[in-house]
């Protein structure tokens, strides 16, 4: 299969801005995983978007991978991001480890409600 449309740009401030679209199932993980990796650990920007407001699928493997370049660019000081996630998409990262911090619904940088289930009232966290 052909690797997914993923468009990448460096924004005047230093941020690069990762843009997948379409379905990205499991045989397009590798190349996305490429690209997230090469700029976290090649590129360093101070802020790493990933932008997914033209993606309508993400398989778990792909969830997986995005779950995992948040750490890694804690790891090298990278400040991952992930933009305009409908509500599926931000559930499904979210239960793949991405810190809700991370996810960005795209209305003035508020992120996207808690998943279902999970208490987010920070005086009664358990």
């Amino acid at each position: 299969m052909d690797a997914p449309a993923i468009d990448v740009c460096t924004e005047p401030d230093g941020t690069v801005v990762i843009r997948p679209s379409g379905v990205v199932d499991a045989d397009d993980a590798v190349h996305l995983q490429r690209v997230l990796v090469h700029t976290v650990r090649k590129v360093r920007p101070s802020r790493l978007i990933l932008d997914l407001s033209a993606v309508y699928r993400l398989d778990p493997i792909s969830a997986g991978t995005v779950s995992a370049a948040c750490e890694l660019g804690d790891d090298h000081q990278v400040a991952v991001c992930v933009h305009h996630t409908s509500a599926r998409i931000a559930h499904q990262l979210a239960k793949a480890g991405v810190p809700p911090q991370r996810l960005h619904d795209g209305k003035a940088g508020t992120p996207p409600p808690p998943a279902e289930g999970r208490n987010t009232n920070p005086i009664w966290r358990s």
